[in-house]
């Protein structure tokens, strides 16, 4: 439905909140008004493929998550990492703005050129129902991300 345009050329953990970049809707598809409104939430769901990432980078077994020694094996599926057998991300990032058919972002986690599958304001109530719990080396994973 549309491309990542700007922010990173290259992937690398940590810092994501520093990098601004523009999701671009495919003219073909869409005109500004499937942009309607939504200039009135604060922040966005972005789908997006991990392009980059070579069917045979694909992991899907237990893994240390950054390979960080300090860290338990864990599976695909209890980790976010690129290199998932779907090869699909998920990010929540600050919309800036809204121009025609343009979306400037702060946080997107996706690189210069990414696919866009879909986007979603990010509501509230969508998120999580009580208590949320993760273990201790996630919070050190994600201290730095952005």
């Amino acid at each position: 439905m549309g491309t990542v345009i700007g922010g990173r050329a290259e992937a690398y953990d940590d810092g994501w909140n520093a990098e601004e970049a523009v999701i671009r809707l495919d003219g073909n598809r869409f005109g500004p008004e499937s942009l309607a409104g939504l200039d009135t939430f604060s922040h966005l769901e972005v789908v997006f493929q991990f392009h980059l990432v070579d069917a045979d980078s694909v992991q899907t077994a237990a893994r240390r998550p950054r390979g960080n020694p300090d860290w338990p094996l864990v599976g695909i599926f209890a980790q976010r990492g690129k290199n998932r057998p779907n090869r699909l991300g998920v990010s929540r990032c600050r919309l800036l703005g809204v121009d025609g058919l343009d979306i400037r972002l702060r946080g997107l986690d996706a690189i210069d050129g990414t696919p866009v599958l879909d986007l979603k304001p990010y509501m509230v109530e969508f998120g999580p129902q009580g208590e949320v719990v993760q273990p201790v080396w996630a919070t050190e994973l994600m201290r730095s991300y952005y």
